[in-house]
């Protein structure tokens, strides 16, 4: 066991470790970052393995990955250092939905950002395609009102902001009484967004994720793809920058305990090595978080956001499907929730579409646990059936199929009790937390809160050493409308609080 002593360790090599890492050494002090994987940098934007088909070679990200217009920071962090990549438009998303009536779809991601009303009315756009209509029966006009009453609410109450955490309340219970293509629709975009089923997702959850993303701003669902090398286009240049600026990454390290020195500061114990540092910023997944503090500190009964799997399965065919959006997702009786057509999306893929007229799809399981715990013979089966069945033009064409499972790391977005759900700050003095599952209060999800609490985490670190900390981006306003609604619905909650209280 050796030992090395140095300026900050960040714990974790994924955009918050490494948006963290790049403000330290943009301030010039040197950190230095551990990383459990032997290979890859960037967690969830990791890249993986190749596929090889004939003479052609792809590579295989954790997913297709975008990047939202309200990602502010993320981009201002690029673009700071010119390593903004070339980012893909998304043109449009179809709804893709079967019942026992049949398979029915509907253009529907134009519709939302592009809408003629203003937010929070925006998706009334919809019921102006006739698509749509035909995809929604008299049931869905009778329940409108309780489809306007959930996105008005997500107006009114902000969970992160506020503080409600809205504890035992589940998206599932809340749409239950919905029609069923309503509810479709909406569990479609809260699966898509939250990679799982309605009843494990909190409400305060959902309702912060329409905030962020629709329900104020039409122009918060406009969003762009990672291009071709996915999330790798964004992770090495972080890394090579931040390498450039004096810190140091270190791979194949995986952290098996922290421990407060007597002194003051921080001893991470690895395999073989151990490091110490005045600060500690651990910037892991919920559940690995979880695993190193009770290791640590041994069992509390703090609050960790669920860490969710996922499966990713590419198809290929040697013919084309018919003309249509470049993406979308599977609602109603299927078993795959996104997908996405690469030669649509990426160079590669377009470069083998037009030498061979074939075509290649990404679909994105979701769960429920049930069927992802099936064998992948058993799942592959069962997701081409059903992708038959949206695609009948491309049965008989199946020319390669391929399964890759991702492992729990993705936060199932929630907020736990204050006084147990860890924050940027911690209990101990000097160790500080980024993450998309740490407690604050940015609005944010997924990549942005990953950089936006990296940023804070890195700031508390620069204040702590007398630095100069770098100030966020704030998000948006709400248009006109959705911000009347919402000082409204804050206004009538704040009197009926105070005629409680008297």
């Amino acid at each position: 066991m050796t030992e090395t002593k140095t300026d900050t360790i960040v714990i974790g090599a994924g955009v918050a470790g490494l948006s963290a890492a790049l403000h330290l050494a943009e301030r010039g002090l040197k950190p230095l970052v551990l990383e459990a994987d032997p290979h890859f940098l960037g967690g969830r934007l990791a890249g993986g393995q190749q596929v090889t088909l004939g003479e052609w070679t792809f590579r295989l990200e954790h997913g297709v990955h975008g990047i939202w217009s309200p990602y502010r920071n993320l981009q201002a962090m690029l673009a700071r250092h010119n390593l903004r990549p070339v980012f893909v438009p998304a043109q449009e998303e179809l709804w893709i939905y079967r019942d026992a009536a049949g398979v029915r779809s509907a253009r529907v991601g134009s519709a939302i950002r592009n809408s003629l009303f203003p937010a929070p009315l925006h998706y009334l756009q919809l019921f102006l395609r006739p698509s749509f209509l035909m995809t929604i029966d008299v049931r869905d006009w009778l329940k409108l009102l309780h489809t306007w009453s959930v996105l008005v609410m997500s107006l009114g109450v902000d969970p992160f902001g506020e503080d409600q955490p809205l504890e035992g309340r589940m998206l599932g219970e809340t749409i239950r009484s919905w029609s069923p293509a309503l509810r479709a629709f909406f569990t479609g975009l809260a699966r898509n967004g939250l990679s799982t089923h309605a009843d494990e997702i909190p409400l305060a959850g959902f309702l912060a994720f329409l905030r962020f993303y629709t329900t104020r701003r039409r122009d918060s669902w406009v969003f762009s793809y990672l291009p071709e090398d996915g999330g790798t286009a964004l992770v090495e240049p972080l890394a090579t920058r931040i390498r450039a600026l004096g810190g140091e990454i270190v791979t194949n390290q995986r952290v098996e305990q922290v421990s407060p020195l007597p002194s003051g500061g921080w001893k991470v114990t690895c395999a073989t090595q151990e490091y110490s540092a005045p600060s500690l910023i651990l910037a892991t997944d919920s559940q690995a978080a979880a695993t190193l503090l009770e290791k640590s500190f041994g069992p509390s009964d703090r609050y960790f956001p669920k860490s969710l799997a996922n499966a990713i399965v590419r198809l290929w065919f040697d013919t084309s499907p018919r003309p249509g959006p470049e993406g979308g997702m599977f609602t109603g009786n299927f078993a795959m929730h996104n997908f996405f057509w690469l030669e649509r999306i990426y160079a590669s893929y377009r470069a083998w579409h037009q030498a061979s007229g074939g075509s290649a799809v990404e679909l994105h399981i979701y769960g429920p646990q049930e069927v992802l715990d099936q064998p992948d013979a058993l799942l592959l089966a069962r997701v081409i059936a059903d992708f038959h069945a949206a695609y009948p033009e491309l049965r008989g064409h199946l020319l390669h199929q391929h399964l890759q499972r991702n492992a729990a790391v993705h936060t199932l977005p929630s907020l736990g009790p204050k006084d147990r759900h860890l924050g940027i700050t911690t209990p101990w003095p000097d160790l500080f937390c980024a993450g998309d599952w740490v407690r604050d209060s940015l609005p944010s999800f997924f990549l942005e809160r990953a950089c936006g609490t990296g940023i804070k985490a890195a700031n508390q670190v620069l204040t702590s050493r007398g630095l100069e900390p770098w100030p966020l981006l704030d998000y948006l306003p709400a248009e006109p409308l959705a911000a009347w609604i919402e000082k409204r619905m804050r206004n009538g909650r704040a009197r009926l609080r105070k005629k409680r209280q008297s």
